[in-house]
């Protein structure tokens, strides 16, 4: 199965040389990389070009965009810059971050699950970070859950599912889209990656209400968006971000916000969490 990758990346001179260079010493080879370089100030391009000279499947897109890291909106708007330069000959869709080192044998497990089950429709593995010189599980989502840093999608889901949606919850919508639509979703617990820069680490003051935004626009309704809030914070250790999302969630509701999904899509989603939820309390 061929696999294309994008990278958006923003000033990720440091990190993005350690992405590419496990990418490069994959056992199975990705048939293309594009690296976005999204509005970068440092070397990031530079670096991403001298990869390129020694490997051809690798390519740089260059985009301006606000230096604002918002989560969701900007990254996947680079990823469309990206995803558009290349063609359909793919199997396999993978959009990763620029900030992550993949054990060798990453991508050919991948495809091992992609090949085992045609219903399968994401694969991926499990973020670790540093902590006192050890590497732990970067422990911020539910086991059945793919981090937005490394999702994989086989292209008959990635397009039925209507491909990435640019705004916070892209990397939730598009898991409960896959569900909607009968696909399955595998994560595999022996595929340790790398995240070399903890999750969130640059987001400015003005997203801390996106969270909040985020459940509205995926149709939860209240009182999921209070369980799943009073959970999201209590993961991060910070109890008073509950009050952050339940403000961003009625700022949406006041604004009337279109919501990333159908409302037959919505309802489903709606039972869905409530059949999850009842599911871990007894």
């Amino acid at each position: 199965m061929k696999y294309y990758i994008v990278i958006p990346a923003h000033n990720e001179q440091e990190l993005i040389g350690l992405t590419l260079q496990s990418l490069i010493s994959q056992t199975v080879l990705p048939k293309k990389i594009i690296v976005v370089n999204d509005n970068s100030t440092d070397k990031t391009g530079e670096i991403v070009l001298d990869y390129a000279k020694e490997n051809p499947y690798i390519s740089l897109v260059n985009k301006t965009s606000s230096a604002i890291h918002l989560p969701g909106s900007k990254v996947i708007q680079a990823f469309h810059k990206g995803f558009e330069t290349l063609d359909d000959d793919y199997d396999i869709i993978v959009k990763i971050d620029g900030d992550l080192i993949f054990p060798p044998n990453y991508f050919e497990t991948i495809i091992a699950h992609f090949q085992s089950d045609p219903k399968i429709g994401m694969a991926g593995g499990f973020c670790y970070i540093e902590k006192n010189g050890d590497w732990i599980l970067e422990n911020l989502t539910d086991k059945d859950h793919i981090r937005g840093a490394l999702k994989a999608y086989r292209k008959e889901t990635f397009k039925q599912i209507g491909g990435l949606k640019p705004s916070m919850g892209w990397d939730t919508v598009d898991e409960l889209l896959c569900k909607y639509y009968d696909w399955k979703i595998v994560t595999d617990s022996s595929l340790h990656v790398k995240h070399l820069k903890p999750t969130g680490a640059n987001y400015s003051k003005t997203a801390r209400y996106k969270q909040g935004e985020a459940f509205y626009t995926l149709g939860y309704g209240f009182w999921i968006t209070a369980i799943a809030s009073a959970k999201l914070a209590m993961m991060k250790k910070k109890p008073f971000l509950f009050f952050d999302y339940i403000k961003g969630f009625l700022k949406a509701k006041r604004a009337k916000t279109p919501l990333l999904v159908t409302d037959a899509q919505a309802k489903f989603i709606r039972n869905y969490r409530l059949k999850k939820m009842k599911e871990k309390l007894f």
